[in-house]
Parts: structure tokens; sequence; C-alpha cells
């Protein structure tokens, strides 16, 4: 993947990893980023129907212009034929219509079911059990918005969208260059939330290895050969000896298939994020896998602890997920490592300038919103509770962070403590 020249990079995190955090952290040395989770049904549906599941809207994953690359977009689902629909809509990028990349997920009764609504046929999203997940009119015309809502103000152009025009997902090969497309797709068997666990998504394919093989299986035939897929895993769902050997099953066929490498995150399911990491899970799986490109995940808290998990584990590289909430410095600090230096420390000067293009971007990506700079304000509280951590006065800047209430708070609290 070029750009991706270095042994760490910034996981998908559930309510924090839209374009500005991505920006801010490419922009201190992070060579890949990779969007929150999005449901399969979220993208066909357009947006409607969506399940909140502690996973990202789909206006903070769009690529944020040329700045925001390689970008990884995750996707999560149930069932492979809207798995593969998905991942081609992500990587085509609109160059269809929603009700096209639907039909091509939604073609017989088994999730779709017709009726009849004020003498108008319109198509109901049903979930396996017969949830509603949204509903179109098949008859409505091809034409949709292209508005973009990447933080750089970018527009799409006709050279944004791949040519494809095939009904068939297995014969889309094409290659994706734009500045809005994605680089890589990520399938998401990892995510422990229960309500992802019940809905047959995520960590729940840790109990079933078959049904994970189809999935993957089906993605990766959709995606273009020259784009990568990967997959985000967990150890286990739980540490009985027949979950664990799924985990084994799950991990050799991902690589069979022609999976780039896989992301392990060291906890089990039922652990959620309780607990420590068992990074002798990860050593034992090098051990067994000496020729296998793996990343690990889980307990990168600081700098030290990247280079720390690749000496002990022997990972491929290391996903830096909550350790970098609020320390977009890891990056740098990671890249002075490596170069033969010492890690340096945020001055308060550059903890300012950090914050100040941090609520910038994000103003960017909220400005759809009806009120914009409330929307802001509500979304970098919690990324300044997490930045007051390195100022010397943490617990006082903390408190200031939490009652922001729009653009002028924000700089309020830059001009009284950050200088």
């Amino acid at each position: 993947m070029p750009g991706f020249d270095a042994p760490f990079f910034q996981a998908g995190l559930a309510g924090y990893s839209d374009a500005g955090m991505r920006i801010i952290a490419r922009r201190h040395g992070c060579p890949m980023c990779v969007t929150e989770a999005l449901l399969d049904r979220t993208l066909l549906a357009g947006g409607r129907g969506f399940d909140k599941a502690d996973l990202g809207e789909l206006h903070d994953n769009i690529p944020g212009g040329n700045e925001d690359h390689p970008l990884t977009c995750q996707i999560m689902g149930s069932e492979p034929a809207e798995m593969a629909a998905a991942a081609i809509k992500a990587m085509e990028q609109r160059k269809r219509s929603d009700r096209e990349y639907r039909m091509l997920a939604y073609q017989g009764d088994e999730v779709t079911k017709l009726h009849r609504d004020e003498g108008k046929t319109k198509q109901i999203l049903r979930a396996p059990g017969g949830e509603v997940i949204g509903e179109f009119d098949p008859t409505e015309g091809l034409d949709d918005s292209r508005d973009s809502c990447d933080p750089l103000d970018h527009t799409f152009g006709d050279d944004a969208f791949v040519d494809a025009s095939a009904s068939e997902t297995s014969s889309l090969r094409h290659s994706v260059t734009s500045s809005l497309a994605f680089q890589c797709i990520d399938v998401n068997l990892a995510c422990p939330v229960k309500k992802i666990e019940k809905k047959s998504r995520g960590g729940h394919w840790l109990t079933d290895p078959k049904g994970a093989v189809r999935l993957l299986e089906a993605v990766r035939e959709a995606v273009p050969a020259g784009v990568p897929c990967t997959v985000k895993l967990r150890r286990s769902f739980d540490d009985t000896p027949e979950m664990v050997e799924n985990f084994y099953r799950i991990f050799e066929a991902c690589y069979a298939i022609g999976y780039a490498w896989t992301t392990v995150h060291a906890r089990t399911v039922e652990q959620k994020y309780i607990g420590p990491s068992r990074w002798t899970f990860l050593k034992d799986l090098r051990e067994r896998h000496p020729d296998k490109l793996f990343l690990g995940s889980g307990d990168v808290w600081g700098v030290d602890d990247i280079f720390r998990m690749i000496a002990y584990a022997g990972v491929s590289g290391v996903s830096v997920a909550r350790g970098c909430i609020g320390n977009p410095w890891i990056f740098r600090q990671a890249r002075e490592m490596m170069a033969g230096n010492a890690p340096t420390q945020p001055t308060i000067a550059e903890q300012r300038e950090v914050l100040k293009q941090h609520f910038e971007l994000s103003l960017a990506c909220t400005r759809r919103f009806r009120q914009p700079e409330i929307a802001t304000a509500m979304m970098m509280r919690k990324f300044g509770i997490r930045f007051a951590m390195h100022h010397p006065r943490g617990e006082d800047v903390r408190r200031r962070f939490i009652a922001v209430k729009g653009t002028q708070d924000w700089m309020n609290v830059l001009a009284e403590h950050y200088v």
C-alpha cells in the first residue's frame, strides 16, 4: 500500500476516527488510517435505517481529500451478498445509484419484500428475522446527489469514480486511484458490541468459521484485484478450546482466500475492553505462522508499547487505538525512535496548534449540520479531555474543555491555558 511506510497505524475508533482526527494523525507521521466500522446495510440503505450500535455515521468516514491517504474502509455485516455490495459501493464512491447497489445484494424475497403504499410500489429492506432497516422505490430515477462531505471541500468529479457498468460483483476488476477512494477494504470480525454480536456481525463470526469464510470470500471476490483486503480479528470469542480453534481456522483461511494481512486484537470478544490484552497469544501466533503478515492490537498506550509489542510478539506492525486519542504525537515519537532518537514530548505551543487545527477540521466535517458549531463542540469535548492529559494543569484544562459550547469557547481555553 503506497504510503504505508512504517510498522504502525491508526485504528478505526468508534465515535472518534473521522476525517479530522485522521488528518491530524497524518500530520504527525501516521502512515495509514482506518475508518470506523460501517454496517453494510448502512451503506446500502444510503444512511437510512441505521442501527446505532456505537458505530460511525456515514459522513464521518468519507475520505478527507488528498491528505487523507492511504485510507482503509472498515465494513461489517451479516450476509455475504450485502457485504460484497457494500464493499463495491465503498470502492466506487457512488458510481452507481443507491438503488443499483442494493439490487446487487437484494435480488430475491429472502431479505426484501414488495408492498403497495398509496398506489406506489416500494421495496422494504428487511434484516433476517423481519426487522425493517429502510425502504426505497425501485421506480425512482438513478441520479443521486454526489455532494461531498469531506472536510477539504473536494468536489466529486467524473474522474473520482471507477468505470463499473457490470451488474455482477465478480466482474468488478478496476484500478481505483481517486483522491476520494479508499485504498483498502477491511472486514471487521472483531467488534464486541452486544448489539452487533446478536445480529451475527463482528466478533460473532468467531463462533461460526464456515459463515465467516463465506463472507470473506464474497468480499474478496467483489473488490478489484489491485485493492488489498484485510481482516480485523480478536484472538477468540472466548477461551474455550473450540473457540480458539475457530480463530485459527478463520485466520488461516484469510490468507488462502487472498487477504493481504490480518490485525489481531489480543483480547477475546467476551472480554470486550476489560482486562489485559494477551500478548503471549500474539507471540504464539507468530511462532505458529512465521511467514504470515499480521499486525497486533491491544494495550498500546504509549510509543514504547509499539516497539515492545513488535519485539516481544514478533508482529509485523501495530494498530494504535485508544492510545492515540488526544495524542497524535505518538506517531511522531515512533518515527523519532525509528530514526534512533529519543521521543520528544509536545510543547504547549505544539499542543495549542494541534487543538486549533483539530477543531477547525472537525468543524469542516460537521458544516452540513443545522448547528455545526454546537455539533463540533460536543464532538471535541471528548478529545479535549484526552488532550488535557498532556497539560501541566490537566485537571483544570479538562474541566474547561468539558464546558465548551462553541468555537469561541474552544479558542478561549487555548488563549487561557496554552500560552
